[in-house]
């Protein structure tokens, strides 16, 4: 496998710019997402690396290797997209096997390396089978073992559980996941499902409007997001503005000890809706206004005295609309930030990705 390098992207079609100065590294057998809102510009940067799009400025490189303006067929790439598109006039093995017939590989190498990815994808028993009778699972599984056949230097997966039931998504994030990592394999993982996204990349990149809004780990963009959109499209944020006095922070409605190192000052505070404990009795008075049940939690918006709206995440149904309830804020699980960009008072909408 290769260490990839995105080194100030720039990608126009006709004066309209899809992509605009990324710059990304994914280290040697790491998975780097790219997660966001569909026309964000994270396909168009999959296909540059590809080979599929010239870029208008910019470079990209494996390892040392400028690959730039290498054609894709000379990139030595694993693709997986949306459609499978393998060949019905071939039977799963033949299809897993074909890149390497076209690199000359002997009949028995080629079935040995082809039986081996079908046991390890969990798939053997499906090698004689036209892939027209398989699921879409067994597909998915069948165009990933196509794609690792040839060794790749770089995997590039374009949105490849779309279309998917929601438990198998669940059960390929983890085998999938698990299969990558084993084999050390360096990819780029495009997604809009930030649930995906979390549960197989060692780390994600956050785009939107052709910009990279924010590179870190699953833990460091639910965290601590550096922006409004991060945080409203990674999971749900309630932003507040605030002011931090003598390690007090202070919101109007409530005053929170904070870690001794926040600077005095105006601040801008996202909570999760995990960031507060709710009761018959705390720290700040609030009515529920709804309640929505999601199986494992109950999702709620409650007003508080001031008519601030925020979004809660219950335990269980011992709550209702119209109850009288109080919040407690987890002061380690707030975060504090002076980015001019979160607008303190936005709720995100909804929880992306399931």
């Amino acid at each position: 496998m290769a260490r990839l390098t995105i080194d100030s992207i720039r990608k126009e079609y006709d004066r309209t710019v899809a992509v605009e100065d990324v710059s990304l590294t994914v280290d040697d057998g790491e998975i780097l997402g790219l997660l966001g809102p569909s026309g964000c510009g994270k396909t168009t940067t999959l296909r540059t690396v590809a080979g599929f799009e010239t870029p208008t400025d910019g470079h990209v490189r494996f390892d040392d290797e400028d690959m730039t303006h290498v054609p894709p067929e000379n990139r030595n790439i694993g693709l997986v997209f949306q459609t499978y598109a393998l060949f019905d006039n071939m039977t799963v093995r033949d299809n897993v096997a074909f890149g390497l017939k076209m690199r000359g590989l002997d009949q028995s190498e080629r079935r040995e390396r082809a039986d081996e990815l079908l046991r390890l994808l969990g798939i053997e028993a499906l090698a004689n089978r036209n892939p027209q009778t398989l699921s879409g699972g067994q597909q998915q599984r069948v165009g990933l073992a196509r794609a690792l056949a040839i060794e790749p230097r770089v995997l590039l997966l374009d949105e490849p559980m779309t279309g998917l039931d929601a438990k198998l998504k669940r059960r390929l994030r983890r085998e999938v996941g698990e299969l990558l990592a084993d084999l050390g394999v360096t990819a780029l993982y495009v997604t809009h499902d930030q649930a995906e996204a979390m549960a197989m990349c060692d780390r994600i990149a956050v785009m939107n409007d052709g910009h990279v809004e924010q590179v870190g780990t699953p833990e460091d963009v639910y965290e601590r997001p550096a922006n409004e959109f991060v945080a409203n499209f990674v999971g749900t944020a309630n932003v507040f503005s605030g002011t931090v006095v003598d390690g007090s922070l202070e919101l109007g409605f409530t005053s929170i000890p904070v870690d001794g190192d926040s600077p005095d000052g105006p601040t801008t505070v996202v909570a999760r809706p995990e960031a507060f404990s709710v009761d018959r009795t705390g720290d700040v008075e609030a009515t529920i206004l709804d309640c929505t049940y999601q199986g494992e939690s109950v999702r709620a918006t409650a007003s508080l005295s001031d008519e601030t709206r925020v979004t809660l995440r219950l335990p269980g149904s011992q709550f209702s609309p119209d109850d009288e309830v109080a919040l407690t804020f987890d002061a380690a699980s707030l975060h504090l930030t002076e980015s001019d960009r979160l607008h303190p008072g936005e709720i995100g909408a909804s929880e992306r990705g399931g």
